[in-house]
């Protein structure tokens, strides 16, 4: 309980200490924020203008100004001051240099920089007028109406001067309205005059010039008219909270009534909205509610009928930020997403911005829509993020902050990256595991991405701990990459590794240039193309050849073109014949399949020249043809245009105008190749011919998103037809495609980390014999499918091994010693072959004699064995001896024959190639061996004359474990003067232990049982001890107990303390320590009755759960034991022999000896 309260303190003590930190990092960004942001400002030259800015953080806060984005230094002309605004004494507005443009300030401390909303600095003007008045003829009774238009910053105020004097802004017949037109109802003769209109702002006036007003008188009364608006309302788009004027002028017989209303349905505000003169709407200060159609309806009074004029009214909102992104504390490694979502009118655009500078986009950071997501977090991603959301309205920024935690037990970057280029679209990274913390590694990812251009996407692929290479597919020809890796842990990410870039190699084109056919004349073909994008070429192209035949001939007449070409001419043609033309493209590699072949009919002589066409996408299922009629044609009566897919027959010819010059084909699939034909037709006939070729765009269903590639092969199964080749099979998986399909097989042996050895099949069936592999080793097998310039994933990896391989080679040093008069060892090698297992070998042997007539004797052995005895030889005869290999597969050749001499009597010679020498280590073995022997052999001799010596008996007292075949066995002897203390220790026998019936010759006293006077005498080492169950001793302990005993043998005479030293048995320390704990606690349970029951009930338990050693009867003392030991002495090491003469030596060094004797003894 202690300790859990200890674990829980540490934690809380941790989350306490931990929280004031974590808190302060969370918030510290917090501290950063503006107190005042600058706003717009409109000024005039010369005059002073101060720009607000002030930001409050944790000291310092410094605060800088930049203009139209870039820095702004500080000067005479523009000062910065203490409280972070911006002064400008005197603003300039020249040709040469202007203060006019967009400000923000940006503020720093420690912990970033962030940075304001945008703020435009305006130098009042009015430019010239974009409209001036126009003269006016009306009828007496009608409606005059004049107006202007003038750019103006601020605003201009528009009013109207008759004559040179100014006119009332409104009255019953003369309106003005705000955006500078002036309207007359009714018009008279005094209004005819000299009308200008004047703009007005705080820089300056400017007069537009005068147009005059005829009034004609009019001519009696008027015909009943039917309303006609003679001014409706314009569409308009306005700022938010300015002012809206909708115009409607009408007239008729009678005068018709305006009204308004709004397209939706809404009714319009009546709060902002009022009808300024006869019938003109204006809506002030604005807001989003009153964007929508506005009708302007003038209606007969008293009648059904009416006109109707609509305008949309469009108000622009500055942005806002609906959806601010959040602060987030992330570990090294990990991932970052911040949300940010605005809207105004038009749309926002949204951009990020990292301590007050434009994100840099890369693999790691990226930006979908609008989120900003960041990927491998590192140490430098620790920064005050903001969104800004901007428009022609203004801009605005919400902030947030993004804190990496660091890791100090983090392991090291992996190290020593390597990667080398395996195909064109392969490349094998290994690398090194970190230097530190290497072993708490649970997984690796590697990164890589394009290295050339910008904004290239990086992707990522996560691995297990258990490899250090990693083969990356997928990749474009001819591409250069770069790579990196991270190791993870779990308590977080090591940093990057060092980046390492590899160039894939280059493959052949994936497909031929698209062509252009025309002809000029009658006898020549024009034929271009554009370049191969790099996508395409997948590398350098180095040639095109351009094949082409007629359609009556199968002769093909090639050209080959040099790289940079991009048309060819063909000359000297027969006039009206159809030639079909095919190309094809070459990199380094090879050259790729042709294109199919396309036709192209020459002109007659008299024709007219071929349209100039151009061909244009314009989705995934249309086409646009744009095509011009050549200068200098003759007169065309029409088009005739047809198109096809490529490899499909012709559809029916379209029959266009004249005046036709643009033409869309639609209804055509994805990804395929189309081609057009078009020609001018003429009263000559048909004229000169062009022929194009284009291909459709993939349908994506979202912006930027790929096309869905095609699922990967399956049934992937693999079958081995010997220890070098194996079968592979596959079923093309079930997906909607009529065009020709192709496989990719790669073959690689599981572990290797060599480029060379993975191995690329390019096919077109869906099963491949794969040949040339290494015998009895593992592959692994995938597939990928490729159809219509794309490629699916890998097939799942199946594994499959090869078979064994037979052994192609003999063993090798091959010896054979003749040991004794009729035998002789062979000995060998096993075959320096790799990957091949050797199960048995065959030894064949035979007589001169023997051999001769064709009989061998056969021997064989496992393949573990490099050595045989040849047995009953005979002497007098030459032997032949050849060896073979073999396994579960076969049976390799045999080796040389190696020829064995036997003379008659002791003397042999052997015709081989070299004296069979056993080796160093061998003779070691046996000479050490021979020599323990002999030792063992004389010290048991020396042992037994000893033991046959008279020796006199004694008593001991001994303290030893015992089993339960032989209570009293292994006990061992302690110092004489202890024995009154014994006795003392020693409980009173219970009643079970004493025999009162007799039968037994057991003396029992209060130290134990006494054996008989006569007893006779027992060896030490040898004796084998099997008694009578009914003649057991009794015990006063039970197994594993510590005992303790007084026996006294026949004949014995007390022995001086100094010869008392006993031999401990092999249980003696831990014998002794539970006798001795016995003594200091008196804890008489390991004398309790139950546990001797107990013990004595279950014998064989007992004797199985303890070893046999020595009985009271096998002891010997020192005394003696040194005087059988001494002719053995100087065999002992210098340091034992001294340990053992000395008088109460090490006796447990002297056991161990004994041990060892006896068990050479068994």
């Amino acid at each position: 309980m202690a300790k859990f309260k200890m674990k829980d303190y540490h934690h809380w003590l941790l989350f306490v200490l931990f929280l004031p930190l974590s808190s302060k990092c969370v918030l510290c960004f917090s501290e950063l924020s503006f107190i005042t942001e600058p706003s717009d400002v409109t000024a005039l030259p010369k005059d002073p203008a101060v720009l607000d800015c002030q930001a409050h953080g944790q000291p310092p806060v410094t605060i800088k100004w930049l203009k139209n984005g870039v820095r702004l230094a500080e000067s005479e002309h523009v000062q910065f001051l203490s409280n972070g605004s911006l002064y400008i004494p005197k603003i300039k507005h020249t040709k040469e240099e202007s203060d006019e443009g967009f400000y923000q300030c940006l503020s720093q401390n420690k912990y970033g920089a962030i940075l304001s909303q945008r703020s435009r600095l305006t130098i009042a003007s009015i430019s010239e007028f974009l409209l001036h008045p126009v003269p006016m003829v009306v009828t007496e009774g009608l409606v005059a109406r004049f107006s202007c238009a003038v750019t103006s910053s601020p605003p201009a105020t528009i009013t109207w001067e008759l004559n040179q004097s100014t006119l009332p802004l409104q009255t019953d017949r003369i309106t003005v309205l705000p955006n500078g037109v002036l309207q007359i109802h009714n018009v008279q003769m005094e209004d005819a005059g000299q009308y200008r209109c004047v703009a007005t702002n705080i820089g300056s006036r400017l007069k537009s010039r005068a147009a005059a007003l005829t009034v004609n008188q009019g001519a009696g009364p008027k015909p009943r008219q039917r309303p006609r608006i003679i001014a409706g309302p314009q569409n308009v788009t306005v700022s938010l909270h300015q002012t809206v004027v909708l115009e409607c002028v009408a007239t008729g017989n009678p005068w018709p009534i305006i009204s308004w209303s709004r397209a939706d349905s809404k009714p319009i505000d009546v709060y902002n909205a009022k009808v300024l003169g006869n019938g003109n709407l204006v809506i002030t200060d604005v807001n989003s509610k009153h964007s929508g159609v506005y009708l302007c309806r003038a209606t007969t009074p008293g009648t059904r009928n009416y006109t109707i004029a609509a305008a949309n009214v469009t108000v622009q909102v500055p942005p806002s930020i609906v959806e601010k992104p959040e602060s987030q504390t992330r570990p090294r490694a990990g991932t970052a997403r911040f949300m940010c979502q605005a809207e105004g009118v038009p749309p926002p655009r949204i951009s990020w911005l990292k301590n007050g500078e434009e994100v840099h986009l890369n693999g790691r950071i990226k930006m979908y829509n609008s989120k900003l997501v960041i990927t491998q977090i590192i140490p430098e991603d620790d920064a005050i993020y903001q969104c800004m959301a901007e428009s022609e309205q203004g801009s605005v920024l919400s902030l947030a902050r993004l804190i990496v935690v660091m890791s100090e037990d983090r392991p090291s970057a992996p190290r020593n990256i390597h990667a080398e280029t395996i195909s064109s679209s392969a490349i094998l990274l290994a690398w090194e595991r970190p230097l530190y913390n290497a072993d708490k590694v649970i997984a690796y990812s590697i990164h890589y991405m394009k290295a050339e251009g910008l904004n290239n996407e990086e992707y990522q692929v996560v691995i297990g701990n258990d490899t250090t290479s990693y083969i990356i597919d997928d990749l474009e020809p001819a591409r250069n990459y770069s790579f990196y890796i991270v190791a993870y842990m779990p308590m977080g990410a090591s940093r990057m590794s060092d980046q390492v870039s590899q160039h894939t190699l280059e493959d052949v084109p994936l497909r031929t240039p698209e062509l252009s056919l025309t002809s000029h004349s009658s006898t020549d073909i024009q034929v271009s193309w554009q370049p191969l994008p790099p996508k395409v070429s997948r590398g350098l192209v180095s040639a095109y050849r351009l094949s082409y035949r007629t359609a009556a001939d199968n002769t093909v007449t090639s050209v080959e073109l040099p790289q940079n070409s991009t048309e060819y001419l063909l000359e000297g043609l027969q006039p009206d014949t159809i030639y079909l033309l095919r190309m094809a493209a070459a990199t380094r590699v090879g050259w790729c399949e042709p294109s199919a072949w396309t036709s192209h009919r020459t002109p007659k002589i008299s024709s007219s020249k071929a349209p100039i066409l151009q061909l244009e996408p314009l989705n995934c299922t249309s086409i646009v043809a744009r095509w011009q009629t050549p200068p200098e044609s003759v007169t065309v009566q029409g088009y005739r245009l047809c198109y096809h897919e490529e490899g499909q027959p012709e559809q029916p010819t379209i029959q266009l105008q004249t005046q036709t010059y643009t033409h869309t084909i639609s209804g055509l699939d994805p990804r395929r190749k189309y081609h057009v034909k078009i020609l001018a037709v003429s009263q000559a006939g048909d004229g000169y011919q062009t022929d194009q070729t284009i291909s459709t765009p993939g349908c994506v269903s979202t912006r930027d998103q790929p096309a869905a590639s095609p699922p990967p092969p399956d049934h992937v199964t693999v079958l081995a037809n010997n220890s070098s080749a194996v079968s592979l099979r596959w079923s093309r998986p079930a997906f909607p495609s009529g065009k020709a399909v192709s496989y990719t097989v790669r073959c690689t042996p599981v572990g290797t980390h060599n480029a060379s050895a993975i191995r690329y099949l390019q096919i077109t069936k869906q099963s491949v014999v794969v040949q040339n592999l290494d015998p009895n080793t593992r592959y692994e097998f995938v597939v990928r499918l490729h159809v219509d310039q794309m490629s699916s994933p890998w097939s799942s990896v199946v594994y499959h091994r090869t078979l064994p391989a037979a052994p192609s080679h003999p063993p090798e040093g091959v010896r054979v010693t003749l040991i004794e008069d009729d035998t002789a060892l062979v000995s060998w090698r096993e075959p320096t072959e790799p990957n091949v297992v050797v199960t048995h070998y065959t030894i064949l042997y035979a007589s001169q004699k023997a051999w001769l007539a064709g009989h061998w004797q056969i021997l064989q052995r496992e393949g573990s064995h490099t050595m045989a005895l040849l047995e009953k030889l005979e002497p007098g005869n030459v032997y032949l001896v050849k060896i073979s290999a073999s396994n579960q597969v076969g049976d390799g050749p045999f080796s040389s024959i190696v020829d064995l001499v036997l003379k008659r009597g002791n003397t042999h010679r052997m015709l081989n190639d070299g004296l069979y020498h056993i080796d160093q280590r061998s003779m070691t073995g046996i000479i050490v061996g021979v020599s323990i022997a002999l030792a063992c052999i004389v010290m048991c001799a020396l042992i037994l004359i000893s033991k046959g010596r008279p020796r006199k008996s004694s008593c001991h007292k001994v303290i030893a474990v015992g089993t339960a075949e032989d209570p009293l066995a292994g006990l061992s002897l302690p110092n004489e003067h202890l024995t009154e203390n014994v006795e003392a220790l020693i409980p009173m026998i219970s009643a079970r232990f004493i025999d009162a019936k007799g039968g037994s010759n057991i003396i029992i006293n209060s130290a134990g049982a006494v054996s008989s006077k006569n007893q006779s005498k027992r060896w030490l080492l040898f004796k084998r001890d099997i008694r009578n169950p009914i003649e057991r001793r009794a015990s006063l302990y039970e197994a594993g107990k510590t005992v303790l005993r007084y026996e006294e043998r026949s004949g014995s005479a007390p022995l001086p303390p100094s010869s008392r030293e006993i031999i401990y048995g092999p249980y003696h320390s831990e014998s002794s320590h539970t006798s001795e704990g016995s003594q200091e606690t008196g804890d008489s349970g390991h004398y309790s009755n139950e546990e001797s029951n107990e013990e004595m009930s279950n014998p064989s338990t007992s004797q199985s759960s303890r070893p046999e050693s020595f009985g009271p009867d096998d002891i010997t003392t020192v005394a003696e034991l040194k005087q059988s030991f001494e002719p053995l002495l100087p065999l002992l090491p210098p340091e034992d022999q001294e340990a053992s003469c000395c008088d109460g030596g090490n006796v447990l060094l002297l056991q161990i000896y004994l041990r060892i004797l006896y068990a050479c003894w068994l």
